[in-house]
């Protein structure tokens, strides 16, 4: 009995000196992109060649005076729409190539930017959409500056779908979006990140990710509870398409379907089978691209 009390003390102890700690090498792993470089431009060129469209650099600065860059493409016969395309953590603009090459040989201007933190785009944190809201809102502003274009649009992978949907309260422009597994809220997916590594059970996930969440208030200001796609999709008004494999690992496809379930009336879902994370495109090419050209064109 002595034993198995000293045992449950010791192991108390060491959860309640290690989960701190734990939780900040999370928060600070889950922040930063540590390694990271300027995309090539070759595969920029390589699009204009295959389908004729024109290219350059863009720029944007943030709120913050980050500076933030991306590739604009202009096809030769444009249909007056842009779709601002944004890839997932841990990718750069050149994630979003593939969609590039279809959306602009169905007329569409595409700007595909670095996120903050990611690529060649300045800034050190990542804040999954609290920060990144307002430079979509500016990258909207670059757009719709420019000669001819009426219309915006946008498509995001993971991390740039969610971004897409919390920056709806601060980007009213949007004619429609396309989310590709998204998340629902921040938190719920730092848990399942933990529980799918192994690392932690669900019950030792919460409190590790709340520790982390407080970490992140005290150490950068940022409230990561306000990375909620949720919130902003359960009073969004513009039709949005979520998109998710349906043998996704990475954000389980029920994030896609606690959205849809918030606001039947606005969103639509596809659950691709036989997709994994952010794989649909490459598993269904001729449907996911009529899916989605469909769905801006309506």
């Amino acid at each position: 009995m002595r034993r198995a009390f000293r045992l449950t003390v010791a192991l108390l102890i060491g959860l309640a000196l290690g989960l701190p700690c734990l939780s900040v090498f999370v928060t600070e792993g889950a922040l930063h992109i540590w390694q990271r470089s300027a995309p090539v431009t070759a595969p920029a060129e390589v699009l204009s060649r295959q389908t004729g469209a024109s290219w350059e650099t863009v720029q944007v600065t943030a709120a913050d005076g980050v500076v933030l860059d991306g590739w604009l493409f202009t096809p030769r016969h444009a249909n007056g729409a842009a779709v601002i395309a944004l890839h997932g953590v841990g990718d750069t603009r050149l994630g979003m190539m593939a969609h590039a090459g279809f959306l602009v040989r169905a007329g569409y201007t595409v700007l595909a930017p670095d996120c903050r933190g990611h690529g060649s785009s300045g800034g050190d944190v990542i804040s999954y959409g609290i920060r990144e809201a307002d430079d979509v809102h500016r990258w909207a502003d670059l757009l719709l500056r420019r000669p001819g274009i009426r219309r915006l649009y946008g498509i995001g992978q993971s991390m740039g779908a969610s971004i897409l949907l919390e920056s709806l309260p601060r980007e009213p422009r949007f004619r429609a979006l396309v989310a590709d597994c998204p998340f629902a809220t921040f938190e719920e997916v730092a848990c399942d990140r933990l529980e799918q590594r192994g690392m932690l059970g669900t019950a030792v996930s919460w409190p590790v990710v709340r520790m982390g969440f407080l970490y992140a208030r005290l150490r950068y200001g940022l409230n990561l509870r306000e990375a909620s796609p949720a919130a902003a999709v359960r009073a969004a008004k513009i039709p949005i398409l979520l998109i998710h494999g349906m043998l996704d690992a990475n954000i389980p496809p029920r994030h896609s379907r606690q959205l849809h379930a918030l606001n039947p009336a606005t969103t639509q879902l596809w659950e691709v089978p036989g997709a994994d994370h952010v794989a649909s495109l490459g598993t269904a090419p001729e449907q996911y691209q009529r899916r989605v050209t469909g769905w801006f064109e309506q």
